[in-house]
């Protein structure tokens, strides 16, 4: 096995909750969340050859997988149109009271445009406003102004 595929094996068994987790905020569809990880994944090993490390390591994958999202979801949105199958998937089974406030949430961000919602997903994270920045391409100022913009129209939904 090659330097690189195992220095990749190691990037991905490190970092694949992360990878999963951007996946998830924009799709609920389990074929299509597993499509996106796997897209980026692909994304990742293309790339590897031209991270720099200019920045760590964990905001180049956030910013391979916001990316390749936001370019699947952009796509989706130029297709013909297409007549979803219905799926009846559960993301929670339980109905109490926390459960049903992830799902209002998640349903609230998931109406988001594509550059807000990643914006949520990585102050969800804990990143800070300057590492949203960079992996956005944003300032660290911006980021805030966007983040309470969004945080009111939440309130608001």
């Amino acid at each position: 096995m090659k330097a690189d595929e195992k220095a990749f094996e190691q990037i991905v068994a490190t970092h694949k909750r992360t990878i999963y987790t951007v996946c998830y905020m924009f799709s609920k569809n389990e074929d299509e969340v597993n499509d996106l990880f796997q897209d980026t994944l692909v994304n990742l090993w293309k790339g590897m050859g031209t991270f720099k490390e200019q920045c760590k390591l964990e905001t180049w994958i956030y910013r391979v997988a916001l990316n390749t999202c936001i370019s699947q979801e952009r796509k989706k949105k130029r297709k013909s149109e297409r007549i979803p199958a219905e799926m009846d998937i559960r993301l929670y089974d339980d109905q109490d009271a926390d459960t049903l406030q992830v799902q209002m949430l998640h349903k609230r961000i998931g109406r988001l445009g594509l550059v807000d919602r990643a914006i949520v997903l990585l102050w969800l994270e804990d990143l800070s406003y300057e590492e949203i920045g960079h992996i956005v391409g944003i300032s660290a100022k911006n980021v805030g102004v966007k983040l309470y913009r969004i945080k009111e129209l939440l309130k608001r939904d």
